[in-house]
């Protein structure tokens, strides 16, 4: 089960994350995708949870939540496309 997380501050680690999402259930994986060429974050990331259950319940309690001056935008994630 993976969540996206949008309108990340590029403050963000993936501890922080991890930490976070662990108070809804187990975390398995935490991604911050980088940009190619500057290697800087860009502002969203993914988190695989381990039941569905714990999925709805991080995105019930966190979308929309204010977290280090942004507001989460937090759901479940779409299948890649083009891949």
């Amino acid at each position: 089960m993976t969540v996206y997380i949008g309108n990340l501050s590029f403050d963000v680690t993936e501890d922080d994350l991890n930490n976070v999402f662990a108070d809804y259930g187990s975390v398995k994986r935490v991604q911050m995708p980088v940009d190619r060429d500057s290697g800087r974050k860009r502002g969203f990331a993914f988190v695989d949870m381990d039941t569905e259950a714990e999925e709805t319940s991080a995105i019930d309690s966190l979308d929309e939540a204010e977290w280090m001056g942004r507001t989460l935008r937090v759901n479940k994630a779409k299948p890649r496309r083009g891949r």
